[in-house]
């Protein structure tokens, strides 16, 4: 099954992306698991999950009990012995929540020390996203904040793509440039490139200069509907807008074909 971490700067449209792929794969009969590892997590909405739906979600850095179970050690105490290969088997099928066919698990963000910190929140976050790329049998999807933070070589090799969301401007550039660079660094290897809040063909060829020596993977126009959808609490497939959806639905092909640009 296909793993996708989608990582690019906060707003340029990843969640957007991750719940279109996401919900599309599902329709395809496909067993998908969709993780939001952005602390600013945006993917539950995107899928279209009522609020009362979104508040009742925990993540996994906040299920202290959890932790404290699997790491052998207490949460927020330092110098502390744990284990460093915690049991995390279990958890996607535990605590995932189900909405339209997709399991949604949300991480979270470990607080203390930052999100590498040596600390058993960020030590259960890494085990957990090793075994679901390494090991579940499941069509993956991974919402990234604007790097890599998740990842490491050991689950580099898991990863079937690394999609770069990008937008018109320079702060998504200089992201997307970042992003390159720690990827390289980890070992991913399948780079791919999506244009999204397109207004124009300037808009494109922007993107595509600025980004010289790779090609567009997709690009998305920018869409009124999208937004509209959000409003009302409608998922990204329910905007209505037939060029944005079939946009999604031919980056999603070349992705399974593996005709990636």
């Amino acid at each position: 099954m296909m793993k996708l971490a989608i990582s690019g700067k906060g707003g340029v449209g990843k969640s957007t992306l991750a719940a279109a792929l996401s919900l599309l794969m599902v329709k395809e009969g496909k067993r998908v698991l969709a993780v939001d590892a952005d602390p600013d997590a945006n993917l539950a909405s995107a899928l279209g999950m009522s609020r009362q739906a979104q508040d009742s979600i925990i993540p996994i850095a906040k299920q202290i009990d959890l932790i404290e179970q699997r790491t052998g050690a207490k949460v927020k105490q330092y110098g502390q012995m744990f284990k460093l290969n915690p049991e995390v088997s279990d958890i996607a099928d535990k605590y995932a929540t189900l909405h339209k066919g997709v399991a949604l698990i949300v991480l979270g963000a470990v607080e203390n020390g930052g999100g590498g910190c040596a600390c058993p929140e960020s030590i259960l976050l890494k085990a957990l996203v090793t075994d679901l790329v390494l090991r579940k049998n499941d069509a993956l999807v991974m919402d990234m904040e604007a790097g890599i933070e998740h990842l490491g070589r050991a689950t580099a090799k898991g990863v079937d793509a690394m999609i770069i969301v990008v937008e018109p401007g320079q702060r998504s550039i200089d992201c997307a440039k970042r992003v390159i660079k720690m990827a390289s660094q980890i070992g991913i290897k399948r780079l791919c490139f999506v244009a999204n809040k397109v207004t124009s063909a300037a808009d494109e060829k922007f993107i595509e200069d600025a980004l010289e020596g790779y090609e567009l993977t997709g690009s998305i126009k920018y869409s009124e509907s999208i937004r509209v959808a959000d409003m009302q609490g409608a998922s990204v497939l329910d905007c209505g807008d037939q060029e944005v959806l079939g946009s999604f639905k031919d980056i999603l092909k070349k992705l399974e074909t593996g005709d990636l640009k």
